[in-house]
């Protein structure tokens, strides 16, 4: 019996030898990898050839502590809302259901294509949400933009990424969840004097 089992012991060490790993399990190991940062590729950094190397960001879903920052901050206030990298759309669907007339903007096209998707399937229609798909750092810098083409009445909400030199007019939430509210007409002011000069 001890002998049958030294056999069998030997031979199992031939089929799976220890001191070089199975070909065939490297190959299905790297091909596993492989498939897998495609997928996250595609998914958290699209486009990364087409932003500036200093703008780099992946894909951060909103988390609903975000969400629900987001539209606090927006209470009282009715129109049109712009998310500029809205990724799956929870924020434009979130808001659209509140009564605003959303546009979400979106570099990676798998997600607008998902965005799109979900808003036919729960019967939101084109009039309440719409999905594009548009890379805005092709736009100039997107500060000065906002500053030169959205109205007085505007309001700008950011989440992690404030606006370093704007002054804060709301902020609701902490750490990760934290969202920043800006008046633009406000911001307009107190920019325009800040760039006064004065004479002596």
């Amino acid at each position: 019996m001890e002998d049958s089992i030294e056999v069998i012991l030997q031979d199992h060490g031939k089929v799976f030898s220890t001191n070089r790993p199975h070909p065939v399990l490297s190959a299905c190991t790297g091909a596993l990898l492989t498939g897998l940062y495609g997928v996250w590729r595609m998914f958290c950094m699209p486009g990364s050839r087409k932003i500036p190397l200093n703008l780099l960001v992946p894909y951060l879903p909103s988390s609903k502590g975000q969400t629900r920052n987001i539209m606090q901050l927006l209470e009282g206030r009715t129109g049109r809302l712009a998310d500029l990298g809205s990724g799956d759309g929870r924020l434009v669907f979130a808001a659209s259901s509140a009564g605003f007339q959303c546009t979400g903007f979106e570099i990676n096209s798998i997600l607008v294509a998902y965005s799109r998707s979900k808003a036919r399937l729960t019967g939101v229609t084109f009039s309440q949400a719409t999905f594009v798909k548009k890379d805005f750092w092709k736009m100039e810098v997107l500060g000065e933009k906002l500053l030169k083409e959205l109205p007085d009445d505007a309001c700008v909400i950011t989440t992690r990424f404030p606006f370093p030199n704007w002054p804060l007019q709301q902020s609701v939430g902490s750490d990760l969840d934290e969202t920043f509210a800006y008046d633009i007409s406000t911001v307009r002011s107190q920019l325009r004097e800040g760039t006064k000069i004065v004479d002596y």
